[in-house]
């Protein structure tokens, strides 16, 4: 596609298309199977309002729920998991995975809190697997949520592929990225700040094939093993003028917190 088409493409998409629906019931699954149609994301707030996590869960009954089990936690220097990071060492930048450690969950959660509470600049951890992990290591936890969202499984004539939880705090920080499948993230306690960008701005985003490396114990990077290139983007939509190309400055990210019981809908590819 010429430069000329691509530039007409982004500027009449985002003439047609406003910011994020945002919405306060549940839709219908025919309202919902129209959004999944247009693949355009909508926030509803308090849709997960009725889940019995959102009267129960709290930092004392997460800890005595889960108890001693062993959680997989992401351990990275600055909250960078997955992402594309340029080492000073040798100036390259790689696309750079968290170091992954077995921990006791109550112990995970009290590091998060001593962190947050003392701003103090130790390492980031963060539980984010994305094995259905709520099906797994956080079996106990599951019975407080509804087995699935209902008006998206009458839609899709399906339940969910995977559900998973995911703990962190302000440190962390998800690399821009995209996802092949339909997503629906379930905000319980705290808040989410997302940047989301549609499809069609592939050509602003500045997606390279970086080599994969993995954070060591000492936080040094390790080039994997066979030596894998990994596709990534490194334009930052928060850093708009490092690592732009031609497009860049045509995109238009929506912005979206989501609160605790709020429900956000992203669409496949965003």
């Amino acid at each position: 596609m010429s430069k000329d088409a691509t530039e007409d493409m982004l500027v009449t998409y985002h003439e047609l298309n406003g910011d994020i629906e945002e919405l306060y019931e549940d839709p219908s699954p025919l309202d919902f199977m129209r959004f999944v149609a247009r693949n355009r994301p909508f926030v509803v707030r308090g849709g997960c309002s009725p889940w019995p996590a959102m009267r129960k869960w709290s930092v004392a009954y997460l800890k005595e729920t889960m108890r001693d089990i062993p959680i997989k936690v992401a351990i990275t220097p600055c909250g960078n998991a997955d992402s594309a990071v340029r080492n000073a060492l040798d100036g390259l930048t790689y696309f750079m995975k968290p170091l992954e450690r077995n921990e006791v969950f109550a112990e995970f959660l009290d590091y998060l809190e001593r962190q947050s509470l003392q701003k103090t600049d130790s390492l980031v951890k963060y539980s984010q697997t994305q094995n259905d992990n709520l099906r797994g290591e956080y079996m106990s936890l599951h019975k407080d949520l509804e087995p699935d969202i209902r008006f998206a499984s009458i839609a899709l004539q399906r339940g969910p592929d995977a559900i998973n939880l995911w703990i962190g705090n302000s440190h962390s920080t998800t690399a821009l990225h995209r996802d092949n499948y339909e997503n629906i993230y379930c905000q319980i306690l705290g808040s989410k700040e997302f940047v989301l960008l549609p499809p069609v701005e592939t050509a602003c985003v500045n997606e390279q094939f970086l080599p994969g490396a993995t954070y060591s114990n000492t936080m040094e990077v390790t080039l994997d093993d066979p030596l894998v290139q990994v596709p990534c983007a490194i334009w930052d939509p928060d850093k708009p003028h490092e690592n732009a190309t031609e497009f860049s400055h045509l995109s238009r990210p929506i912005r979206v917190t989501a609160g605790p019981g709020d429900m956000l809908y992203l669409p496949a590819c965003w």
